[in-house]
């Protein structure tokens, strides 16, 4: 499924899905209240995104009753590079444990290791893979 815009937009889009280290998840908690979080992710490639969360994180129950889900790039500080998703998300389970995926090992082994101690612990400490499907992009 393509959702990536065409053009320079979407290049820039495209660049900060590979290159950027995190991106804010937005769940709706119970209340509707909009859940906003900083996390770690890989992107496929294409339309989805992988990100891997503590067992007890509030935003696992948030995304089991509503997984329809916002995330965005953080702006330029003056307005500009604004780059907001919208999808659906689902646990994600039977997939790598992020110590054994070698995208998301890539990106943050360095990371990982200075907030659980290695790779393998992390993965201990954050253990439920979430998949995140891209259906809409917008921004400038």
């Amino acid at each position: 499924m393509r959702v990536i815009p065409e053009g320079a937009f979407g290049e820039r889009v495209r660049t900060r899905l590979r290159d950027e280290q995190v991106i804010w998840l937005i769940t709706t908690g119970a209340d509707g209240t909009p859940q906003p979080n900083p996390v770690w992710f890989v992107w496929d490639g294409e339309a989805s995104l992988l990100v891997y969360n503590r067992a007890d994180a509030f935003r696992l129950a948030h995304i089991d009753a509503r997984p329809a889900v916002a995330l965005n790039f953080d702006g330029d500080g003056r307005g500009g590079n604004i780059v907001v998703l919208s999808g659906t998300a689902r646990r994600a389970p039977g997939g790598p444990p992020a110590h054994e995926n070698p995208a998301y090992v890539a990106k943050y082994a360095g990371p990982m290791g200075r907030v659980s101690g290695s790779p393998e612990e992390f993965t201990q400490a954050y253990p439920v893979a979430v998949r995140i499907d891209i259906r809409r992009i917008r921004g400038h």
